[in-house]
């Protein structure tokens, strides 16, 4: 089951980056600390995401593993809107070739990423820009790139979460 988010304004993005430089812990997008975790089996290791994480407790996660689904995988792209859609139930997580239906995956790995968040108390969340979970300014919708945020992203920011992406830095 799904619920329409509320979403507070979006801060800056030095405001981001200075939440990020104040934060002590950190959700991040496993992806952007090595793990192979992506649809293509390959990881998107950074090293200014290294940098930026210094000294920080890093709480590593992968939305769409964490629900379950697994690496490799068919890609997924959002259909109808962006991931605040998906969470009124106006848009919807398809894989790209076969159109199978992965929304309600999607939807339990964000919340199971926000599980995380408070779990250990992060109050930002660097993610991996573009992804259909992830992504915080753009992400695929219908084979086009878009302005919008992903399904796990949304969640979070609802939540009072920072949300900032690897391109952000």
């Amino acid at each position: 089951m799904t619920e329409p988010l509320v979403l507070p304004d979006s801060p800056s993005r030095e405001e981001r980056l200075a939440a990020l430089r104040e934060a002590r812990v950190v959700l991040v997008s496993a992806c952007l600390v090595g793990e192979a975790c992506r649809f293509d089996g390959r990881s998107k290791g950074s090293g200014r995401v290294m940098a930026a994480l210094e000294g920080k407790e890093v709480v590593p996660v992968c939305p769409e593993v964490g629900s379950g689904l697994p690496v490799p995988r068919p890609p997924v792209e959002l259909s109808g809107g962006t991931g605040v859609d998906v969470w009124a139930g106006r848009a919807r997580a398809l894989e790209r070739e076969a159109g199978v239906d992965r929304t309600d995956a999607f939807l339990r790995g964000a919340r199971l990423a926000l599980e995380a968040a408070r779990t250990f108390g992060a109050t930002v969340a660097l993610l991996k820009e573009k992804s259909p979970s992830c992504g915080t300014q753009h992400v695929y919708e219908a084979g086009k790139l878009r302005p919008g945020e992903g399904i796990t992203a949304a969640l979070l920011r609802s939540e009072g979460i920072t949300v900032l992406s690897d391109e952000d830095l």
